[in-house]
């Protein structure tokens, strides 16, 4: 999602800073934007280290000619666990890696000198910040935050003109969990009112729609990319429509 959000900004027109705790990786997706005609570069960043991510926004900042006027942080982890088999390191860990260091980032944009129009931060939280998913708990309770603390710095920071919002991703194609073959996909995502997975795509286009002008008057939100996921009620009612006059098909089909 960070790569395709990269290159969905670059073809946009935007000066854009790679910023990954893997140098390399960083810079391959930096140098595939300047090969097809953008403008990138490529900075390292440990995120769950303040210091370094606070010296990396303000070095992104220089290299982006003074001025950051957008900031999209996807960065995040999901640990699986019972909550009595939870330790509280594993705790500390979600909240670290999906909450704390985005209010770090945030706060270090918000200080920076303002710029002539108005600034944008956008968030990637996570359906499960929105809906609970089992034995997801930390990273739900993490992602819910986060949803939470974008109202709260919409509030706060609307007279210095900045706009935030969050974006929640529902399943998505992605390294580790890539495509696998059709049958397969249908059984595991056959819920999903699209009937389908969303692709890194589909987020970096909701991050530059939230970037946008066209979105001037959307500040405090959460938009859901999910497919309908967050819209389906607690039940499956596959059965109910397979029992209709001339459906025949299950939910998500």
């Amino acid at each position: 999602m960070g790569e395709a959000s990269a290159r969905r900004f670059a073809q946009a027109g935007a000066r854009v800073i790679v910023m990954d705790i893997d140098r390399r990786r960083a810079e391959n997706v930096a140098q595939s934007i300047v090969a097809a005609g953008g403008n990138a570069r490529a900075l390292t960043v440990d995120v769950l280290d303040d210091e370094n991510l606070i010296a990396a926004l303000e070095r992104a900042r220089v290299e982006a000619g003074g001025m950051l006027e957008h900031l999209v942080t996807i960065v995040g982890m999901a640990g699986w666990s019972r909550l009595t088999e939870m330790s509280g390191e594993m705790w500390d860990a979600e909240q670290a890696r999906n909450l704390r260091y985005f209010f770090i980032a945030a706060r270090t944009v918000a200080l920076m000198d303002p710029a002539p129009e108005r600034r944008t931060i956008t968030a990637i939280a996570s359906v499960d910040g929105i809906r609970s998913a089992p034995f997801h708990a930390a990273y739900g309770a993490a992602k819910a935050g986060l949803v939470n603390l974008v109202k709260s710095m919409c509030i706060e920071w609307a007279p210095m003109q900045i706009r935030i919002n969050a974006i929640a991703p529902g399943a998505i194609v992605s390294p580790r969990i890539p495509l696998a073959d059709e049958a397969s996909e249908r059984a595991r995502f056959s819920r999903i009112p699209a009937g389908v997975r969303g692709h890194p795509d589909d987020i970096a286009n909701a991050a530059l729609f939230l970037a946008s002008p066209l979105a001037s008057y959307i500040t405090g939100q959460t938009l859901a990319v999910d497919g309908g996921l967050t819209a389906l009620g607690p039940l499956d009612y596959s059965d109910v429509l397979a029992g209709m006059p001339g459906s025949g098909q299950t939910l998500g089909q």
